[in-house]
């Protein structure tokens, strides 16, 4: 059984297939998805698709991107739409300096009210950190001081000081599809020195098809190709591999129930 740990299935890509996508995701050994939000004002629509079907979980969050129009978003309204019983993470929230759609100050403030709620639900944050790692590695290790808190670095792309750091916080990383590109050999070599009761796989779709599909809209049954990638570089069999990463789904995503796997 493999997971998709990451994927947007409210976004306009899917809205005439969703059943068809599912069902690809079952017939590819995906047996669990989490729909990510990325604005809590649009968290209904999120909702609503996990309710929808048995495999999808989903989070609750704003991304860096939309940062700016949510600094309003309590910690109080996170911990409320967290008690949903399909939510089963905090965010995506994090820091993207490449594009700076949002100001810096709005993304920092944003990523520690979500941590705030990470930290008091036990639901595991889920970071999106890009071009940003310096002060990702400040905010991560100043929040801790204050108090652990589970969280998965998702999407990893970045250099090996930021994993380093968030292997030593606790945390928790995922790969996407970058992670099958022929110019992805550096994360390739990353991911390979990475402890195995750490790692996930996701797609983030609709983005970042792996390879075959690069370039295409990206899907969840496509999460096998990366889980094919990751174990290579591992040394280890797919089924291996799809073990490994559902057991650390299963630790690290705690509300999900026992009898989803």
């Amino acid at each position: 059984m493999l997971v998709d740990s990451h994927c947007h299935l409210d976004f306009p890509d899917f809205a005439e297939e969703r059943d068809e996508l599912i069902a690809r995701a079952k017939s590819a050994g995906v047996g669990l998805m989490v729909t990510i939000c990325t604005r809590v004002r649009k968290f209904d629509q999120v909702q609503e698709i996990a309710n929808a079907y048995e495999e999808v979980y989903c989070s609750v969050g704003t991304h860096p991107h939309n940062a700016a129009e949510e600094q309003d978003v309590t910690l109080e309204e996170l911990l409320a739409l967290a008690n949903h019983e399909k939510v089963v993470a905090i965010g995506e929230a994090g820091l993207d300096y490449f594009y700076d759609k949002a100001p810096r100050e709005a993304q920092e403030k944003v990523l520690r009210t979500h941590i705030a709620a990470a930290r008091e639900t036990g639901l595991p944050l889920v970071i999106h950190s890009r071009d940003a790692d310096e002060d990702m590695i400040r905010i991560l290790s100043e929040e801790t001081e204050k108090g652990a808190f589970p969280a998965l670095l998702h999407c990893f792309s970045s250099g090996e000081k930021l994993v380093q750091a968030g292997l030593e916080l606790g945390l928790y990383v995922s790969f996407s599809g970058i992670l099958t590109f022929k110019r992805s050999q550096e994360l390739r070599d990353i991911a390979a020195k990475l402890p195995m009761d750490r790692l996930l796989v996701e797609t983030d779709a609709p983005y970042l098809a792996p390879q075959p599909w690069r370039g295409k809209r990206n899907e969840p049954a496509y999460v096998a190709h990366t889980n094919k990638v990751l174990a290579e570089a591992h040394g280890v069999s797919e089924a291996e591999m799809a073990a490994a990463t559902t057991a650390n789904f299963r630790r690290l995503f705690t509300k999900v129930p026992a009898s989803a796997f």
